[in-house]
């Protein structure tokens, strides 16, 4: 796969990522500061790693597995991973500033 093909399937996923929402929150993950990292390889496979505002997260199980299918949907992906991590935990100074625009906290 080359660069170019590499860079729009890392850039679809961004996209797709900023389609999921938290459901205690209305800001998307991704501007909430929940990815911490996106990675596709040489193969088209794409690597997530991700948090949850807090590890008793009430979608702890469900939103892992709507972000990998959602991934896996991008054209040309081989194959999407989801990994959950708290360290570093999150917190508010993670979240993008134009998502605490939108929920009022600038």
């Amino acid at each position: 796969m080359n660069p170019t093909d590499i860079a729009r399937i890392q850039q679809d996923a961004v996209t797709n990522l900023k389609n999921i929402y938290d459901p205690e929150i209305p800001v998307n993950i991704y501007d909430l500061g929940l990815v911490y990292e996106v990675k596709v390889d040489e193969e088209a496979r794409i690597h997530v790693l991700m948090t949850l505002t807090a590890p008793n997260c009430p979608v702890a199980e469900s939103l892992p597995l709507e972000v990998k299918e959602k991934l896996s949907m991008i054209t040309g992906v081989t194959d999407a991973e989801v990994e959950i991590t708290f360290d570093p935990p999150w917190d508010r100074s993670m979240i993008s500033e134009a998502a605490l625009l939108e929920l009022g906290l600038l």
